[in-house]
């Protein structure tokens, strides 16, 4: 996943179903060579699969950026070990943030539990979202 152990970045567009696969592949493999527990790769790689898949259906396209990172090389008192992913798109944006990210909320007549139930698998979550400009969010899990 690039030169160094310590500090890595891949960036993955997400421009179908065979991306969302490639993405979910790429995050196991990278918490697998960090020594995460099956559960929390379980828990972690599920979020990534409801994200990238939002992208594909909210908005036809984007990127997912996975940074790994040590306590060393980013400003965590607790030098823990870690990983962030970014999910950016283009698309349409959430027009009402605090309604979607309720449980049950579904613009597409699906369960609603992408982003809520994203929300819930991470250590961290944060979203941003503008109208008529895309949506980011990123999630970090850390040891």
């Amino acid at each position: 996943m690039g030169n160094s152990p310590d500090n890595v970045s891949v960036t993955i567009a997400i421009l179908n179903y065979e991306d969302v696969i490639f993405a979910r592949q790429k995050v196991r493999e990278m918490m697998n060579e960090m020594k995460f527990s099956l559960l929390d790769q379980t828990r972690v790689v599920t979020a990534v699969s409801e994200l990238s898949r939002n992208i594909i259906v909210h908005a036809g396209k984007g990127l997912m950026t996975i940074s790994r990172y040590d306590g060393k090389n980013r400003a965590d008192s607790q030098n823990r070990i870690g990983f962030t992913c970014i999910f950016e798109d283009k698309g349409p944006g959430i027009a009402d943030l605090e309604m979607a990210m309720k449980e049950g909320y579904s613009t597409t007549k699906s369960l609603g539990l992408g982003l809520s139930g994203s929300k819930k698998l991470c250590r961290n979550f944060s979203i941003k979202s503008t109208p008529g400009k895309g949506t980011r969010i990123e999630i970090a899990e850390w040891k």
